[in-house]
């Protein structure tokens, strides 16, 4: 509970959010390296697994050498770029390593998305004369959206949180809040820094996710899809059910008839007989 409430007391002290070191400046450069990631991220995996997605080959080698990247720490491509000649080039070792690591969620997601679009839909497209760039933006990467925007969103939220290594190897960001209360000993910052960004983290997922269902081309479909699909009220049978062919409640139900037992159509038993009354007496 200490390190909370001293958390909570350096998060509002307001010397702690103004300067080059403050809050803000940090969540500034923390944004631009995050936001640049991405956008390099999806110039190199969003391309490639739509393209492979559409023809259906070459996508499992892709997707399999993307996940062995996944395998590969980050921390440790952090450090060897450090400590290569691109170590002197500012950021671009932090920026390569956080590339590498939001490629495999953005190049699966999207490769998947595009191979389990509604395969009858496609076909039925291509027969109606579309051509393959045509299919590829009109009915694929619309069917797809859901799982293209999956994949986003979870290469954000891990390129956020990952990006605290910047402040490793001399970068900037929130993670230099983080290392700066080590380095003072100052539990309290450290919490502070870590809330920051997991607080940056869900707030862009909830922008993302708004965002998702405000662009997405099949929204108008869904919606209406979800509509037809909810009963109606009430359970009583529909009008005009009654009186053709449904018996009345509480009326015996017919029995089975015997094969070749007269009906009352042709039974002459069941015919009207005079009445006597209204025989004439001649």
């Amino acid at each position: 509970m200490g390190a909370i409430t001293g958390a909570w007391q350096w998060l509002s002290t307001a010397a702690n959010w103004a300067g080059e070191k403050g809050v803000w400046h940090r969540l500034a450069e923390h944004l631009w390296l995050s936001g640049l990631c991405l956008v390099l991220s999806c110039l190199i995996a969003l391309p490639v697994a739509l393209w492979l997605g559409h023809l259906g080959k070459g996508g499992a080698l892709a997707v399999n050498l993307s996940n062995v990247g996944r395998a590969v720490p980050t921390f440790a491509v952090l450090v060897l770029l450090t400590l290569s000649p691109l170590g002197k080039q500012g950021d671009w070792p932090t920026v390569i390593a956080l590339v590498l690591f939001a490629v495999p969620p953005l190049l699966t997601n999207a490769y998947l998305g595009m191979r389990e679009a509604d395969r009858d839909v496609v076909e039925a497209a291509r027969g109606m004369g579309m051509s393959g760039p045509q299919l590829l933006l009109r009915v694929e990467i619309p069917l797809a959206y859901p799982l293209i925007m999956t994949g986003l969103r979870s290469a954000t939220v891990q390129v956020i949180a990952t990006a605290t290594l910047a402040a490793l190897a001399g970068g900037g960001g929130l993670g230099r809040i983080i290392t700066a209360g080590f380095g003072n000993y100052d539990t309290a910052q450290v919490v502070a820094g870590a809330v920051l960004v997991a607080v940056l983290a869900l707030a862009v997922e909830g922008a993302l996710v708004l965002a998702e269902r405000l662009l997405d081309p099949m929204r108008g479909r869904r919606r209406a899809a979800r509509t037809a699909s909810r009963p109606t009220k009430g359970t009583g049978a529909a009008p005009g059910a009654r009186g053709a062919g449904v018996p009345t409640p509480g009326a015996p139900a017919p029995g089975p008839l015997t094969p070749g037992a007269p009906t009352p159509a042709t039974d002459p038993r069941a015919t009207t007989r005079p009445d006597p009354a209204r025989l004439d007496p001649t």
